[in-house]
């Protein structure tokens, strides 16, 4: 076995490994004195004769006085906070900056960068969208005067609207011969490949020529054809021949009788042919509601179930397309949702949409 270092009390280092102060160190030394080292025979008190509880030892006269000052503290100051009823609770703020101790100043710093993340987040879900910064560069996106012109068809879409009582005053014709007409009308749009706009804008001419004029049963298949022309010419480049239209009603009309309607309708109507319909605003809308293709095609096949239905006509156009593209969210993300950029370009709250 090597030398024992029990004569050498420098080199007794407790282990702590929190790096605490060092009770073996050379100051400790100096301090006891080589000198006053008691002989082994002499140090009988806590080995020789001592009962078998290892634990136990007997403490030096130095150390039961600290304890028994210890003690003592302790319960001096349990009293005095036995009589103190009223404790404060003195805030940071109280302090200087300077006494604040450093890590609480790093602990509010770190809560109040967390609180304003989640402020920042939350502005970012209910923010608006500029759903044109994409297109700046397209001219044809008119984008310095899009929401005027908007804000004009949302004013004027009121005059494009007709009763939804106007069937009362038609003897011969019902609902249901309308929406047979507009159903049989969609599939000529389809055969024709014919543009959106000029199936709504179609539909809309029929409602507000049968307004303001009574048909027989016999002529509404033409006042369908005829108002399908009338589109065309507004909205197409390649317009279909009026034999097209004669041909696709199985020649129930001749040339001439189409040609006749054709300026009846345009002189009831007074050549009021720029009106706001439902298409219009499905564009705008599905673009503030950020659509992708799927919810594009749903929002457009729901809108076109509303214009067969008769009852739909109390509704305004931009109030419809809102409508459509809301219950096709719906439908297809399985929840609610109408986004803060949606109601702003829509005009419409999610109460009023239910």
């Amino acid at each position: 076995m090597g030398r024992s270092n029990e004569n050498n009390p420098g080199l007794f280092v407790p282990l702590n490994l929190q790096e605490g102060p060092r009770m073996g160190g050379s100051k400790f030394v100096k301090d006891m004195g080589l000198n006053q080292r008691r002989a082994l025979a002499s140090i009988n008190q806590n080995i020789v004769g001592a009962a078998h509880f290892p634990c136990v030892v007997n403490k030096r006269d130095g150390s039961e006085e600290m304890a028994a000052e210890m003690v003592s503290n302790k319960q001096q100051c349990y009293e005095e906070t036995r009589k103190s009823k009223d404790c404060s609770v003195i805030e940071a703020e109280e302090y200087d900056d300077a006494a604040i101790p450093m890590f609480v100043k790093h602990t509010e710093a770190m809560l109040d960068e967390i609180d304003r993340m989640e402020v920042e987040m939350e502005d970012a879900e209910d923010s608006i969208v500029d759903i044109d910064c994409g297109d700046l560069k397209d001219t044809l996106a008119v984008v310095e005067y899009i929401d005027d012109i908007y804000a004009y068809y949302k004013k004027s879409e009121s005059s494009g609207c007709v009763s939804p009582t106007y069937m009362d005053r038609q003897f011969d014709i019902n609902e249901k011969m309308r929406a047979i007409l507009i159903d049989w009308l969609i599939e000529v749009h389809y055969k024709f490949e014919l543009m959106d706009e000029t199936l709504f804008l179609a539909i809309n001419l029929i409602d507000r020529f049968l307004e303001r004029c009574t048909v027989v049963r016999k002529k509404l298949q033409l006042v369908g054809v005829t108002a399908m022309l009338l589109a065309c010419k507004y909205e197409e480049v390649s317009v279909p021949l009026v034999e097209d239209f004669v041909l696709i009603s199985d020649n129930a009309y001749t040339r001439i009788e189409v040609l006749d309607m054709e300026k009846l309708m345009v002189n009831t109507l007074q050549f009021k042919m720029s009106v706001p319909t439902p298409y219009m605003f499905m564009k705008r809308f599905l673009k503030a509601a950020l659509s992708d293709k799927k919810l594009e095609l749903l929002s457009f096949f729901i809108i076109e179930v509303c214009l067969v239905e008769y009852e739909m006509l109390r509704f305004p156009p931009s109030l419809l397309a809102a409508a459509a593209i809301y219950t096709a969210q719906c439908s297809l993300y399985q929840f609610k949702q109408w986004s803060k950029t949606s109601e702003w370009h829509t005009s419409y709250t999610e109460d009023q949409l239910l």
